[in-house]
């Protein structure tokens, strides 16, 4: 099987394995790929700096994409983790949101071990400079990752270079880089725990335990970084096994009998090392305490499946015109390919057929695509809670092996070519005039750019990435640091209706003080059982739609008995004049008119926010009629102190 998988080598790697027996030669081999790869973390980490040039030029630790949406809740999450560890809490569960239910780490896209690596840097610096620098390290790791992966296959540095590229930085790693998803932007471990595989299976030049321990400690990592990612890996590591399998029985029978003891015991270990790593985390992310049951994301994802013309043609770049929605800069496909691309990846599987790494690799592409495409696995337990289109990632790690391997296999061609014509000149004329190896480099170079030229024109839409400060309102910055873990605040507008800002807030505050909103992926409505109601009236306070002459006494009521259920303590509306739309509710008389309903009490003006305070000691009044509170809030007008204090009265003196 190993002769099948490399059935055109190309000239001698330069990996430390094929270094010869000469001692000189190997050391000469051992410090030019020394050298490689420190070029190749310089390139790709300055790359990685100047899509992050917005953050990196200005003030790293108050400037991000967003301090709203998920950027906020990834910002939140490796807070906690930082906190966690330093207080002696439980890094995989919190109280701190969603009070007091709370919210599973475990269950939700935490990314917990980013959180605990860089646990030092949120200590010194604050989650938000930790945010900045992982979102600077994803791609350039993912890059390095698939770069260390190649070398092993290929000769050519530069090719392996090309594949890191084609992976780290594709539009879909970019995508998620601009809406603060990291974990679909630190794409790492896949390229390690194919690395794995491929010396059980094919190369088995390390001894297989190690080896397979080694592979379940990645799956392990993966976890901690993102089991969407790790489902989709496994996943397609599986059927991959099962083509190489099948080539082999086909072509080698006797190779594959040979490979699978080796195999076997390196895939044992990896089985043992994850189900003893991983036991307790995943039972706690399936039945722990504030788990999830069926879908995840509650159906919100069922249409997200990817666009097949978005493969070949450059969508157009959004760039979103509500204020509401916080990141503010172009929205890209996360799925282009190119024309370009895909004609090069087609023919060179055509002239290069002998080599069966591009009919291995081009069939994980196809399928991959397809299924984000088809989605057949929506009614398939776990597979369910993968978004559909989440399946490209697989596609650009197949399309990075090939495009290097085609690469490689055009400067070997064109090498060879130029060789031949120089048969019969001297050797002095051949090492003075031939041209064969640059001439090689060109066309090597020639493919790459022909193949890479259209993505990076589409991505250069969205980079250097379009970053803003992140601005904590008077109250949070200057009342909410002084309060302690005992007030549970209900802060509107609320989490899972509109920007998330407050995680934000709470993790800059070191969590001062706890929250009653948000629910994890799937929203607070899908964990708020016989709360729901009351949920989503106050997420129709936060949006101001429909008014509240559309409320009800039930729904009065509803919310009532829920900020009761959450335990909350203070309701606090920011009304900061010049905060960003997405950190204020849609209307602050609408929804102070609410609120003094629910509660039974006016407001107080504190430090540029409207609070009601120990509301959990407020008088149980009568519920007000819908007439009633129609009546008060018509007419409101501008948005003025003078308003809401006008409206909240006529509010409170309506109270039966």
């Amino acid at each position: 099987m190993t002769d099948q998988l490399r059935i055109q080598p190309a000239t001698p790697s330069l990996d430390v394995d094929n270094a010869t027996n000469d001692g000189s030669a190997g050391e000469i081999r051992r410090r030019r790929s020394v050298c490689s790869l420190i070029v190749a973390v310089g390139a790709y980490l300055l790359l990685s700096i100047v899509i992050w040039w917005n953050i990196w030029s200005s003030h790293p630790t108050s400037t991000t994409t967003c301090g709203c949406g998920d950027s906020s809740k990834f910002t939140w999450f490796i807070a906690w983790t930082a906190h966690a560890i330093a207080h002696g809490l439980n890094p995989f569960y919190s109280t701190y949101l969603y009070h007091p239910h709370g919210i599973n780490l475990l269950a939700d896209t935490s990314s917990t071990a980013v959180g605990i690596l860089l646990a030092p840097i949120t200590w010194a610096f604050g989650p938000v400079a930790t945010f900045n620098v992982a979102l600077t390290l994803a791609p350039a790791l993912s890059a390095l990752s698939m770069f260390t992966l190649l070398r092993r296959w290929i000769a050519w540095t530069p090719a392996a270079f090309v594949g890191g590229l084609v992976y780290g930085f594709s539009p879909f790693v970019l995508v998620s880089l601009t809406s603060g998803w990291i974990d679909f932007a630190l794409v790492a471990i896949p390229p390690l725990c194919v690395l794995c595989l491929d010396d059980l299976i094919v190369r088995r030049r390390w001894r297989p335990v190690p080896t397979g321990i080694g592979l379940g400690l990645l799956l392990t990592l993966q976890f901690f970084v993102g089991t969407e990612v790790l489902l989709t890996i496994v996943g397609f590591a599986a059927f991959g096994v099962v083509l190489l399998v099948a080539f082999g029985l086909y072509r080698r029978p006797e190779q594959v009998r040979q490979a699978t003891s080796h195999a076997a015991v390196g895939l044992l270990s990896a089985g043992l090392t994850s189900l003893v790593l991983l036991a307790y985390p995943a039972w706690f992310a399936l039945r722990g305490p504030a788990s999830f049951s069926g879908p995840v994301w509650g159906g919100y994802f069922e249409g997200e499946s990817s666009i097949l013309r978005d493969f070949f043609l450059p969508a157009a770049a959004h760039i979103s015109t509500s204020a509401s929605v916080g990141y503010q800069g172009p929205y890209l496909s996360p799925q282009y390919i190119g024309i370009p691309l895909i004609v090069i990846l087609v023919g060179g599987l055509i002239i290069w057929r002998s080599d069966l790494r591009l009919w291995l690799f081009s069939t994980i592409a196809a399928a991959s695509a397809l299924l984000s495409y088809l989605h057949p696995l929506g009614g398939v337990p776990l597979a369910q809670n993968i978004i559909p289109y989440r399946y490209v990632l697989v596609t650009y790690f197949a399309i990075a092996v090939l495009l290097c391997l085609l690469v490689q296999h055009t400067y070997d061609t064109v090498q060879h070519w130029e060789d031949r014509k120089q048969i019969g000149i001297d050797d002095s004329s051949r090492s003075k005039n031939g041209f064969s190896r640059w001439i090689g480099i060109a066309a090597g170079v020639g493919v790459a750019a022909v193949g890479l030229l259209p993505v990076a024109s589409y991505e250069a839409q969205s980079i250097p990435i379009t970053t803003q400060p992140v601005i904590l309102p008077n109250w949070f910055r200057t009342v909410a640091p002084h309060l302690t873990p005992r007030e549970i605040l209900l802060v509107l507008p609320v989490q899972y209706i509109s920007g998330e800002s407050p995680l934000t807030w709470q993790a800059i505050n070191d969590f001062s003080y706890k929250m009653a909103n948000e629910g994890g992926p799937a929203g607070i409505y899908n964990t708020s059982g016989p709360y729901r109601r009351g949920a989503v009236t106050i997420g129709i306070a936060s949006t101001g739609i429909p008014y509240f002459n559309h409320f009800t006494a039930d729904d009065i009521a509803a919310t009532r008995a829920t900020i009761e259920a959450w335990g909350v303590t203070k309701v606090v509306i920011p009304d900061q004049p010049g905060l960003p739309a997405y950190d204020r509710v849609a209307s602050v008389p609408l929804a102070a008119a609410l609120m003094t309903a629910v509660t039974g009490q006016l407001p107080n003006r504190e430090a540029d926010a409207w609070v009601w305070d120990r509301v959990d000691h407020s008088p149980r009044s009568a519920i007000p009629s819908s007439r009633s509170l129609a009546r008060c809030v018509a007419g409101s007008g501008h948005e003025t102190p003078g308003t809401v204090e006008r409206v909240t009265r006529c509010v409170h003196t309506a109270l039966p």
